[in-house]
């Protein structure tokens, strides 16, 4: 063993270390990994860089991007909770959300399929016979085999996609895991199903920031745009926000109050006064193509090129707005925001918003630009609550996010462009057309796993340059010509999915995949096979909650203890394992 061979294989070592350690972030892990490798020289200093200019840095980023925008259009999330309604028995409710979220991640990646479909979960938990435990789990590994298959599911696919271009010269294609991942994905929906069972039933979801807050319901006023296609019954209207929205207040379009009893007609031109949360109320505004008023005002987006945003806010004691109306203080022309809704603690209003006299305590969802709302909160005497993600009074672009990301899979699809180029295309183009505004859309972008991959890259591609991985593959080599090799397959499979839990699944196949490689070239095997059994592994870790962003995500709002993830995710294991071996060799020959 050379001197570059053991200060690289000393490096990584230490990495992983240091990643199971926990001490340290996994992004300042791998940048003291890149600096270790140009101290040592396995890494040139011209070449240390380069893994951030790589196309799986590029991928990942505009995937998190894309399925941002997918996710603020709605579109989805509503079509899932009308079929939701149809299904009352557990197993019925969990094969929607888990075949939801597992079609889903294989169209965007599977962090954001996950989040998109989370709150529906959350709501059959709240109105159910089940707890929202009993459904988040089987949606996160669901999610994760949903990423098995296509190229852009999951990092896994896209790292072994690069590794096999460097080898052969010819990459994955958006849908050559197919053959592997959607059988896998269908067994695994059809054990989640049933297999839930296996989950302790007392697990209890911690409390969200709207409950922390003990925000009440909201009032806010909608019109009917003189281009709607009415009438409609204000029952027809509650009904699109499945009944989470009270209309308290009907006003025709002269003026004057009609009762807004179920059978009432609501025509163009007439005003609503709604009451429910800010989710319900923006999902009746867009349901029933009504309008908020006050959001299109000129004087709260007149700010020249500021993104228009909106807040929570409640009222000091010493506030100016302490006894006063809203229409009476001029809000949009005096100080640059708009009031779109107001709730008060134990009191149910029903005043429209223009009339109704603020009192200290009174929280208020104001729109104006970002920049300039926290110096218009000091003046008016608010005080901002803790960020919650607040929809009500955004614009969204319902159906073109998924134009666009249905365009770009079509065309990396047939080969017209590369991956790389269609899907950063796809993220430009849902922020220059408004689906998501820039600053969301860097807001939902991974920047640790990004800094991450773009420093592995080059400190994986040492172990290769050194000679380390063709050490490591004799080695194996060794064991595995006294085993079949279906077996030897295996074993790659389950050594990334052992690991997977300790560093990180972007970073397990950048240190596993080349070692695949050089395993198959020394058994003289194509390589496809190890590599896919690389990226099965690692895309599966259901042991731990720490392993992939998507278990961690729901661990909260799932009330879920370290050990339940075992319970559930231990034999789902044992079957992938089973049932991928036979799937990869059906769709790779090794020779």
């Amino acid at each position: 063993m050379t001197t570059q061979q053991i200060l690289a294989f000393a490096i990584v070592g230490a990495m992983m270390l240091l990643f199971i350690w926990g001490k340290w972030r996994y992004d300042v892990v791998a940048g003291l990994a890149l600096l270790a490798s140009i101290a040592a020289g396995t890494v040139p200093p011209d070449k240390a860089f380069r893994g951030f200019s790589d196309d799986i840095v590029v991928i990942v980023g505009s995937a998190l991007v894309i399925s941002a925008a997918v996710a603020r259009s709605g579109v989805v999330e509503a079509l899932l909770t009308r079929l939701l309604r149809r299904f009352r028995r557990v197993p019925a409710q969990l094969l929607v959300l888990v075949g939801s979220v597992t079609f889903l991640s294989a169209l965007v990646k599977n962090i954001g399929a996950l989040a998109i479909l989370m709150p529906a979960a959350l709501r059959v938990g709240k109105a159910g016979q089940a707890s929202a435990s009993t459904f988040l789990m089987p949606m996160a590994f669901g999610s994760l085999l949903g990423g098995l298959i296509t190229l852009v599911g999951t990092s896994p696919n896209i790292i072994v996609s690069r590794v096999r271009e460097q080898t052969t010269g010819q990459p994955f294609g958006m849908f050559d895991y197919a053959a592997v991942g959607l059988p896998l994905a269908l067994m695994g929906l059809l054990f989640l199903v049933f297999g839930y069972r296996l989950l302790p039933q007392d697990r209890q979801p911690n409390s969200s920031m709207g409950e922390a807050l003990n925000v009440d319901r909201y009032v806010t006023e909608a019109k009917v745009p003189a281009s709607a296609e009415m009438p409609v019954t204000v029952a027809a209207l509650r009904e699109g926000a499945e009944d989470d929205v009270e209309v308290v207040q009907l006003l025709n379009a002269g003026g004057s109050v009609a009762d807004p009893a179920a059978d009432a007609q609501v025509r163009p031109g007439d005003r609503l006064v709604l009451r429910g949360d800010p989710e319900a109320l923006e999902r009746a505004i867009a349901k029933g193509g009504l309008e908020l008023v006050g959001q299109d005002r000129e004087a709260a987006i007149s700010e020249g090129s500021s993104e228009v945003g909106v807040i929570e806010a409640v009222i000091m004691r010493e506030s100016v707005l302490v006894g006063q109306s809203a229409g009476r203080v001029r809000l949009h022309e005096r100080y640059g925001v708009n009031l779109l809704a107001v709730s008060r603690a134990g009191q149910r209003l029903t005043d429209r918003l223009r009339d109704l006299h603020l009192c200290p305590g009174d929280v208020l969802v104001l729109q104006g630009a970002l920049e300039s709302l926290p110096d218009r909160l000091t003046d008016l005497g608010c005080l901002p609550l803790a960020e919650r993600d607040v929809k009500l009074g955004g614009d969204r672009k319902r159906f073109l996010p998924l134009l666009i990301l249905g365009a770009a899979m079509g065309l990396t699809a047939t080969g017209a462009v590369p991956v790389a180029v269609a899907f950063f295309a796809a993220a430009v183009l849902v922020m220059a057309t408004g689906a998501i505004s820039p600053r969301e859309a860097y807001q939902h972008i991974e920047w640790p796993i990004l800094i991450m991959l773009g420093a592995l890259i080059p400190v994986s591609e040492a172990l290769q340059s050194t000679g380390g991985t063709g050490l490591i593959a004799s080695a194996l080599s060794e064991i595995c010509r006294s085993i079949p090799t279906w077996a030897a397959l295996g074993v790659v499979m389950v050594a990334a999915m052992a690991v997977t839990p300790f560093l990180n699944n972007a970073a397990t196949v950048l240190v596993m995949a080349p070692i695949g490689v050089a395993l198959a070239q020394d058994l003289s095997l194509k390589p496809e096979a190890f590599l896919m059994a690389v990226a099965v592994g690692a895309g599966c870790d259901f042991l731990t909650p720490i392993g992939h962003q998507c278990n961690t995500l729901v661990m909260g709002p799932g009330g879920y203890r370290f050990s339940d993830y075992a319970r559930l995710g231990a034999p789902l294991s044992v079957l992938v394992v089973l049932t991928a071996v036979p799937l990869i060799l059906a769709a790779w020959p090794l020779k």
